[in-house]
């Protein structure tokens, strides 16, 4: 299940309690090829960027670091595997971990969205 995501954005509707990512957060991807990349802000994230490339199956594997809004850097890694929803959007059920601070996991959902 291989989607192109050049141009889609992504709102958080769930993540665990030790992430920073939630629903004021959206991501702005683009895509070349296999690889993809998406800018992101709102809610506690100042400014984001995450790196990484789209698998045969659909599934993403990246590496994304931010600022906060206390002004600290951060740096994760994550694993988001796709589904398509009724309506033909995308929704990606995301297994993540963080590379800084207290190198804890968790779980999250984004899912794309029409527009801004």
């Amino acid at each position: 299940m291989k989607y192109s995501l050049d141009g889609k954005i992504f709102q958080s509707v769930e993540n665990t309690e030790n992430g920073e990512v939630d629903s004021e957060t959206l991501f702005h991807y683009h895509q070349e090829d296999e690889i993809i990349s998406a800018d992101y802000n709102g809610g506690s994230i100042r400014k984001g960027h995450l790196l990484g490339k789209m698998l045969e199956n659909g599934t993403l594997e990246f590496t994304y670091h931010h600022i906060n809004l206390e002004g600290n850097l951060m740096l994760g890694k994550c694993t988001s595997v796709p589904t398509q929803l009724t309506d033909g959007r995308l929704k990606y059920s995301e297994n993540w971990e963080w590379l800084t601070g207290d190198k804890s996991s968790g779980q999250s959902q984004i899912i794309e969205i029409d527009s801004v």
